[in-house]
């Protein structure tokens, strides 16, 4: 059993920053592999960001990637998104997820939902115009 609480999230104005944190507790954190994933008022929950379970590579959503940031620290079990740039689209609540599958972060299945086994209860990020 892995617990996910994310922080981090808030008001922010377009084109500012915010740094969402993810604190694992349980299991092994380095064992999992580490997402981001996003979902506005009446959508699905979408991909955003991938750190693979060994650390060694990272994978985006194009609606992000040169904006956001996905790292972690597996001393300290914590996995961190760095957003910068930030547009009113990006407004959603955005969940932390740890999956047990063992691939690299552009493996297709690491941005599906459904193979991501543990949740956080989410931040809420709003970006103002």
């Amino acid at each position: 059993q892995v617990q996910l609480v994310e922080s981090g999230g808030g008001l922010v104005q377009a084109g500012g920053s915010l740094r969402l944190s993810c604190a694992a507790s349980g299991r092994i954190f380095s064992n999992y592999a580490m997402g981001w994933f996003r979902q506005a008022p009446g959508k699905e929950r979408y991909f955003v960001a991938v750190h693979s379970w060994s650390g060694g590579s990272t994978g985006y959503a194009d609606s992000v990637k040169g904006r956001f940031t996905i790292s972690r620290d597996n001393a300290t079990n914590t996995m961190y998104l760095q957003m910068n740039s930030l547009k009113p689209e990006d407004t959603a609540v955005y969940y932390c997820a740890a999956s047990s599958l063992i691939q690299t972060a552009n493996s297709p299945r690491l941005r599906r939902p459904g193979e991501y086994v543990y949740w956080g209860q989410g931040t809420q990020v709003t970006v103002s115009s």
